[in-house]
């Protein structure tokens, strides 16, 4: 049996035995994501955030650990945000 290996913002790693915490630095200071959410789904994320309309189409940024950055109606702005602050963003479904 061999043992796969996963490259990812340039740290390779067995597949087999990867920690919960080694997956949760993993593109840290390098990649982004971004996901829709409903602006139900807001007050979890962004505590902060005023309160919305239900039923919202909304898009939130987060850093490769998962940590909310930024919270935005348009796709591209998120995007937009991410590679002004040199982040590589992948969007996730």
């Amino acid at each position: 049996m061999t043992q796969e290996h996963v490259n990812i913002a340039d740290t390779t790693i067995a597949a087999e035995g990867i920690t919960p915490e080694a997956l949760a630095t993993m593109g840290e200071g390098q990649i982004a994501y971004v996901k829709a959410i409903r602006s139900e789904d807001v007050p979890q994320l962004f505590p902060q955030a005023p309160k919305l309309s239900p039923g919202l189409k909304l898009f939130a940024l987060h850093a490769a650990n998962g940590a909310p950055i930024m919270l935005t109606d348009s796709f591209e702005a998120a995007i937009a945000n991410a590679w002004s602050h040199e982040l590589q963003a992948v969007s996730v479904h």
